[in-house]
Formats: C-alpha cells, sequence, structure tokens
C-alpha cells in the first residue's frame, strides 16, 4: 500500500503551522503539551505545539485530529507501529512531514511543564542544554518498512478478528438475532430516516456533503460520543447523544437531546455519574460492543426506515485499524441492521437535491416574464406602466436640478 496522502483541507492546515513554528540551528522550538489519551489532548493543542502522547498503534483518526490541530511534532512514549497490524496513523503523520519520535521515555510526562517551550533536536528532547528524554525519530522510509512488517504479520489478526466474532455471536445472540435488550426511548424514530454521527474517518467532510439531504428528509440525527459536539459545531442539534460521555462537552449536554447511556455487560457505565451530577436523566443501554454499534441498534430497533452513518468503521482495514478487538461487533451490528443502513458517501454521490438553483433560477425568470408580458398586454397592466413611467419622468427631473 502506498503512502496515503492527507487531504487538501489537512495540507492547508499542515502549512500552517509549518509558518508559526520555530526552528533553532540547533532544532525544533515549541510548547508542549502532553496526555496519556490522545482525544483528550486534541482540544488543548493550538497550532506549532509539541504533543506527547501514549498510543500504541496510532490510529488513522487520531493521526488526522493531530495533524488537523497543526502539531509542530509528534512525541509517542509507545511504538505508533507494533506489527500487529498495518495501522495507518504514522503515514498519517509522515504524509504531512510531522516529526514522529517513538518509544519516549515515559517519565516524559512528569517532567515536562504543560505550555513550557522546549527543543526537539533528533529524537531528543531538551529544556535548555539538559535532555530530558530520547526515543526513535521515525522518518517516511522507517515507517513503510514497519507497515510492511505489519502487513506480512495480518493474518494473524484476521484469525483473532474472526475469534472475536464467534465471541461476541454468542454473548449478545439475543440482541443481534431478536433484537431483545434495546431500551424503549422517547424520540420516535418509526419508519424515519436517522443519521448516526461518529467524530471519524473525514466526517466534517461528510457532514457537508449531506446539508442537501438533511435539509430536505429532516432525519434524526444520533451523535456517538463526541460525534454531539461534530453535530452542534455544523449548524445542527442531535435528537440522540450515545455513549460512554467521556468527550461531549457540558455545553452539548445542555442542548436538549435525549441521552442514552452505553453500560457494560457487567452494569457498569462509566458516564452515568457524570450526568446525574449535571441533572439528568438518561436512558441506560447495556450492551458488549461499541457505543457505535449501541446507536445502530438503538435506531434499527425503534423502527427506522434508513439509516446513513457518518464517521463509522465501514471496511475490514478500517476495524484493525481502530484497534480493537471488540469492532467484531460492528461487523456483527452491520450484519443485523442490513439494508437499512448506508455510508454517508454513498448518499453524497447517489443523492441530489430535487429542486437544482437552476430549475429555481429559471422559474423565477419565467414568473418575471409572466408579469411583463401581463403589463403590457392588459389594459390595467398599461395604465400601471404609464402611472410608473410618470413617476420616472419626476424622479429624472428632480435628480437634474439636484446636480445642476
Amino acid at each position: 500500500m502506498p503512502p496515503m496522502k492527507v487531504s487538501d483541507a489537512l495540507s492547508a492546515t499542515v502549512t500552517r503551522f509549518r509558518r508559526a513554528r520555530v526552528e533553532s540551528p540547533a532544532g525544533l522550538v515549541a510548547p508542549v503539551r502532553s496526555d496519556r489519551r490522545t482525544k483528550n489532548l486534541t482540544p488543548r493543542l493550538r497550532p506549532g505545539d509539541m504533543a506527547i502522547i501514549d498510543h500504541v498503534d496510532l490510529d488513522r483518526v487520531s493521526a488526522e485530529a493531530l495533524v488537523a490541530c497543526g502539531v509542530a511534532a509528534v512525541l509517542n512514549v509507545a511504538r505508533s507501529i507494533s506489527g500487529r497490524y498495518p495501522n495507518q496513523g504514522p503515514e498519517m503523520i509522515a504524509a504531512a512531514g510531522i516529526p514522529l519520535v517513538d518509544e519516549v521515555d515515559p517519565a516524559i510526562f512528569t517532567r515536562i511543564r504543560e505550555g513550557e517551550r522546549l527543543r526537539l533536536e533528533g529524537a531528543t528532547l531538551y529544556r535548555g542544554e539538559e535532555p530530558l528524554a530520547r526515543g526513535t525519530l521515525l522518518d517516511p522510509v522507517s515507517v513503510e518498512e514497519a507497515m510492511a512488517e505489519a502487513r506480512a504479520g495480518l493474518a494473524t489478526q484476521l484469525e483473532a478478528f474472526a475469534a472475536n466474532t464467534m465471541a461476541y455471536l454468542q454473548s449478545e445472540r439475543d440482541l443481534l438475532l431478536d433484537g431483545i435488550g434495546v431500551p424503549a426511548i422517547d424520540t420516535d424514530m418509526e419508519g424515519r430516516h436517522v443519521l448516526i454521527v461518529v467524530r471519524g474517518y473525514h466526517y466534517r467532510e461528510d457532514i457537508v456533503a449531506l446539508r442537501p439531504y438533511i435539509r430536505e428528509f429532516r432525519p434524526v440525527i444520533i451523535a456517538v460520543d463526541g460525534g454531539a459536539d461534530a453535530v452542534m459545531e455544523a449548524g445542527y442539534r442531535p435528537d440522540i447523544i450515545v455513549g460512554d460521555f467521556d468527550s461531549v462537552s457540558d455545553r452539548v449536554l445542555a442542548c436538549g437531546a435525549e441521552l442514552v447511556v452505553h453500560a457494560y455487560r457487567d452494569g457498569r457505565a462509566p458516564g452515568l455519574p457524570r450526568l446525574t451530577d449535571l441533572g439528568h436523566d438518561p436512558v441506560v443501554f447495556p450492551a458488549t460492543g461499541t457505543s457505535e454499534d449501541v446507536a445502530m441498534m438503538l435506531a434499527d430497533g425503534a423502527g427506522a426506515c434508513l439509516i446513513v452513518a457518518v464517521g463509522t468503521h465501514a471496511t475490514l482495514e478500517e476495524f484493525l485499524d481502530k484497534g480493537r478487538s471488540g469492532m467484531a461487533s460492528t461487523f456483527l451490528t452491520r450484519l443485523r441492521v442490513g439494508g437499512k443502513l448506508v455510508d454517508a458517501k454513498g448518499v453524497s454521490r447517489l443523492y441530489r437535491s430535487r429542486i437544482s438553483p437552476w430549475a429555481l433560477l429559471g422559474l423565477v425568470a419565467a414568473c418575471m416574464l409572466t408579469i411583463a408580458v401581463a403589463a403590457v398586454s392588459s389594459p390595467a397592466g398599461q395604465v400601471y406602466l404609464t402611472f410608473l413611467a410618470a413617476r420616472w419622468d419626476t424622479f429624472s427631473y428632480w435628480l437634474t436640478e439636484m446636480l445642476t
């Protein structure tokens, strides 16, 4: 697989941060920000920052978020490519021309101060002349070599994926086959279109492409975790928010959407305490799979006639790139939902607004022509035209007197 190209939007961001960052004769000097969870770090990043993360097998969605933030460099205390499968994140970082330093000393999280300006020279991070941490610098060549080795071991991951699929089928057969366990909700979806938004692959571009579809069909919008913020940023309001609510802002929680907490089969619901503390009374949906699966099962169980998915995982490569054994549940959920499910890219390519701008322009022109013909041919119209001509002559005379 050749290295993937960065989209035009990400390329523009990369250009901006390259202009903003400071290159000293001894290396890159920039503020540093760190977090062991990449999705918690990206909201705090500013163009030109160095990001310090702990992310084994850096996936494509996380890499796109880092590139979109305009980071100057990425330092990973874990291995960005472990070799388990060909994860796409490091290729994205390398294609953007961003230095990627792997296997940095984990003690770096305790040695730095948030926002302080440090210097990255090669694979070593300095405070002044004091080396704080060292790692391994990954360039495009080394990334491609590591990806080639990962592809060679892909068969092992496929076997694990198949085993996880069977395990999930056994544990959730009642939910998958008969829909048993889907909770009742207040939002009416019977016979309606449903739009599920996940903050995943190309979700921004897909939402923009779907604007004519959303305007015409007004689907029920189900946002999955951080997808709720994405929906609000696009100018819409989610009808339902599903997930463990670890990446949803308080502002979005107050938008009036119905809240559905994804709980584990053992009863644990990590997002429930936060919602109850904020005064919400959410619906609890216990399920083994991902929040993305819960949203699809919820829409299917409530009688949706069509489910359009934005930012979700659609291919085997994307399932593996997610880096979770639980992604087997998404595969089976898609089989359960069946023909109702359509990817956003398919809708945007096939759907066209029923009334085109050119048709509207032609209609307006025809109306204007009809009015003009009626005014010229009818006695009342001629009287009105004579009146308008007299008023125009009066205005012209007044304007001439003012200018002379």
